[in-house]
């Protein structure tokens, strides 16, 4: 079954849900797993994107955004379907989406900004309503 966590930062920006997401992004790579990161629009793929570019000059997230034809283990996208992913799901739109049952693990990243925090306590009760076990980490 699908295992939920939740990481609820202290900050209150969206750039700090980004960031959080690239260190996640970056654990999982290292840890051998393949990461699709679910965005709101086409615009924050493509925001990042770039940041994991840039996220640490040492290391290398090989990357690639869903509209691209390659098979990289991380991609980035907006639409309704994240390919052939099933492994990683870092999910960075507000609501959850309509494939997150096919994913070993999800992650949610929650700021203290309420246009943040309000929706994904809505996804939170999404996900204990539908029986998925949540856990909830507070940095």
């Amino acid at each position: 079954m699908t295992e939920v966590d939740f990481y609820i930062l202290s900050e209150d920006s969206s750039d700090a849900r980004q960031s959080f997401a690239c260190r996640l992004t970056d654990k999982a790579f290292k840890q051998g797993r393949r990461v699709y990161i679910h965005t709101a629009d086409e615009a924050s793929a493509k925001h990042l994107d770039q940041l994991l570019w840039d996220f640490r000059p040492q290391s290398f997230l090989p990357h690639c955004l869903a509209s691209s034809t390659a098979d990289e283990p991380i991609v980035i996208g907006c639409s309704d379907s994240p390919g052939n992913h099933s492994d990683v799901l870092i999910n960075l739109a507000l609501q959850v989406p309509d494939f997150v049952g096919r994913f070993e693990r999800v992650t949610e990243v929650v700021t203290q900004a309420p246009e943040i925090r309000e929706p994904l306590r809505q996804s939170a009760r999404y996900y204990k309503d539908r029986g998925y076990p949540v856990k909830f980490n507070k940095l």
